[in-house]
């Protein structure tokens, strides 16, 4: 695994270069990315391009040796181009159009926009694509942050509608699909169709979703542009897009396939403290991270590029963006590092080089201070690059378990809640947090994965159960669980014919009659688990398997299938999994709290997330806090 770091040359004298560049060798560095918000220093006035400077930047770093991962500069249009086009800037829900003065302020629709992008990238290809110190490129920057992903702007409408008359061929059609007789909502043409914003009360779900699935469109559509800018004049540079934690806007599956190396922004302390966690959870791993979040991350990301996949930011120190910002223990920065090595990455890039003294980052740590000297993470990346030097490559070992996850899931889930903590992306964490504190490794896939070669399959939830998806688990020979609201949907939103779980029905013979969500604080008793925030009721010529104290089924079996008619807690996840590992011969390991494992095809990589030492049975000795141990297998 290579090691890199962010790099902004505009932002620093250029007296300090050749240096910085000196220094970052000398740290064990070998990546540099840089380019990603500079287009109004490549471009500062329309059509006149100023290149002298990135020239001279990216020479200086191939003669110290360093490779360059490009961006294109599409993320920060400058001034003049906002000035030029004002309406491609995104409109929020409200109908409040993105201002200047900031990043991210395009929507993804506008055809003019799009152009100039296109015009961008080509300059930037022919300009450096064949450049040697060129190791890979990257498209834009963080689709979709800062809630960019949906536009209400005059472009995205008509875009909207025209994908409409795509998807459907006529308006009848449509009509039906969504079911617009309800409330007199049914349109004459596509002409009249509107984005569901607005609106007095709740939009329709099933024009919520094609809104969702065109606007997830829209993003590929933008990245497919530049990848084929980007093929086209350096045909054998590798290109990835960085992609965020917990964020699901979009598809990323359908981004992936169309570039080469998936990589993400790991901040494992801004992330706990952005999400769900428990207030023990965000104190216990106050100055660590959880231990599964970098993790799920990982195998999320190198689930959606054919399995090639890296950090291209990762934290160094105290962030300026969470409501909080600790500052990491130490020994973190290089235990995120080889977590990232564990599960396969090819690099790891830091997020930055040196600290900004100006702007909206300025309280970001990076890998120096604002005045040059070294920051507390500097040591910790010359461990890792040690560490790594002497572990070698690490190909990915074979995962035993499969857990599905699927964008539209979310988004189906996010539209109709039906209980305000039914949240999608806590459902299939605390799965792949379930298996992981078992000692499982985990591969995070997508519906239309192959899952033929896996000894476990885990589905959190799948409401719309896409084509030919029950037959392929009908044909597995190994234990699967499908938790609840799983086939509970139909393509166009709808109650499937028959109920729910819909097409799963021939997989796993049971009805689901009655949903129910349950407030937070509600806890009905099971033997050894809770029913919490959700439940089913279930009609089936199955015996449940498992029941509640009131002897009401909560999880059905039917051959290797398994479905869980509740919100499955903690201890119903541990009860499932040890079930199924059992069935399935897996071995298992009890791992005390705060450590993890994780093994490649010839090292087993053991972890101590926890602020102090843990003895830790499998390896007969205890970690320290932020530690690792690394043993070949």
């Amino acid at each position: 695994m290579k090691l890199g770091c962010c790099y902004y040359p505009e932002h620093w004298p250029e007296s300090w270069w050749a240096e910085d560049a000196r220094r970052m060798r000398d740290m064990g560095l070998s990546l540099v990315r840089i380019g990603e918000f500079a287009w109004s220093r490549i471009e500062p006035e329309p059509g006149h391009y100023d290149w002298d400077w990135l020239d001279r930047a990216i020479d200086t770093l191939h003669a110290a040796g360093l490779k360059v991962i490009l961006g294109t500069p599409t993320a920060t249009p400058p001034k003049w181009l906002v000035d030029q086009m004002p309406d491609m800037v995104a409109i929020d829900e409200q109908g409040r159009p993105r201002g200047f003065g900031s990043r991210r302020h395009y929507c993804f629709s506008h055809e003019g926009y799009r152009a100039e992008c296109r015009r961008i990238v080509t300059a930037l290809a022919e300009r450096y694509g064949k450049h040697p110190a060129l190791h890979m490129w990257q498209t834009d920057n963080e689709y979709g942050c800062h809630d960019t992903v949906l536009s209400f702007s005059d472009a995205a409408a008509t875009s909207f509608r025209g994908w409409l008359a795509a998807r459907y061929g006529t308006v009848d059609a449509l009509n039906e699909a969504w079911g617009n007789v309800f409330w007199s909502m049914e349109y004459r043409s596509f002409a009249e169709v509107d984005p569901p914003h607005l609106t007095v009360t709740e939009a329709n779900p099933a024009h919520w979703l094609d809104y969702r699935r065109f606007a997830s469109d829209q993003v590929a559509r933008f990245n497919r542009e530049q990848v084929d800018i980007l093929r086209a004049h350096a045909p054998s540079v590798d290109i990835t897009h960085n992609f965020m934690g917990f964020f699901t806007e979009f598809d990323h599956h359908a981004v992936g396939r169309d570039i080469d190396v998936a990589t993400w922004d790991s901040y494992p302390l801004g992330f706990l403290e952005q999400f769900w966690f428990s207030s023990d959870e965000k104190a216990a791993y106050l100055r660590q991270g959880h231990p599964d979040i970098a993790a799920f991350h990982h195998d999320l990301y190198r689930g959606c590029s054919n399995g090639r996949w890296g950090v291209m930011e990762q934290q160094p120190g105290p962030v300026n963006w969470a409501r909080f910002n600790p500052a990491p223990l130490p020994g973190m920065v290089a235990l995120w590092t080889l977590e990232a090595c564990a599960h396969g990455a090819e690099l790891t890039s830091y997020f930055r080089w040196r600290q900004a003294p100006f702007a909206q980052e300025q309280m970001h740590a990076g890998l120096l201070r604002p005045d040059s000297t070294e920051a507390e993470a500097a040591p910790e990346v010359r461990q890792a690059a040690k560490v790594l030097e002497e572990i070698g490559p690490q190909p990915c070992a074979a995962a035993p378990v499969a857990l599905v996850f699927s964008y539209e899931a979310t988004w189906v889930i996010g539209i109709q809640p039906q209980g305000r903590s039914f949240r999608y992306l806590e459902l299939v964490f605390e799965a792949y947090s379930a298996l992981r504190q078992k000692g499982l490794d985990v591969d995070i896939v997508s519906p239309d994965a192959d899952l033929s070669t896996y000894r476990m399959v885990v589905v959190p939830t799948l409401p719309i159960v896409t084509e030919g998806f029950a037959e392929k688990l009908a044909s597995l020979d190994c234990p699967v669980l499908l938790g609840p609201r799983s086939g509970s949907k139909t393509e166009s939103f709808c109650i499937p014919e028959g109920l729910a779980p819909g097409s799963l029905r021939d997989t796993i013979p049971l009805t689901v009659t009655r949903v129910e969500s349950l407030r937070d604080g509600i806890a009905e008793p099971a033997k050894g688990f809770a029913v919490t925030r959700w439940r089913e009721d279930v009609e089936s010529d199955l015996a449940p398997e498992l029941t509640d104290s009131a002897g009401r089924g909560v999880v059905y079996r039917h051959a290797d299938i398994r479905y869980c008619a509740i919100w499955p807690d903690r201890a119903l996840l541990r009860l499932l999994v040890e079930r199924m590992a059992g069935e399935a011969g897996v071995a298992l390991l009890d791992l005390p709290e705060g450590i993890r494992v994780r093994r490649t095809a010839t090292h087993a990589f053991t972890f101590n997330y926890a602020a102090e030492p843990v003895a830790v049975p499998h390896l007969g000795e205890t970690l320290a806090p932020a530690s690792w141990h690394i043993a070949g297998r």
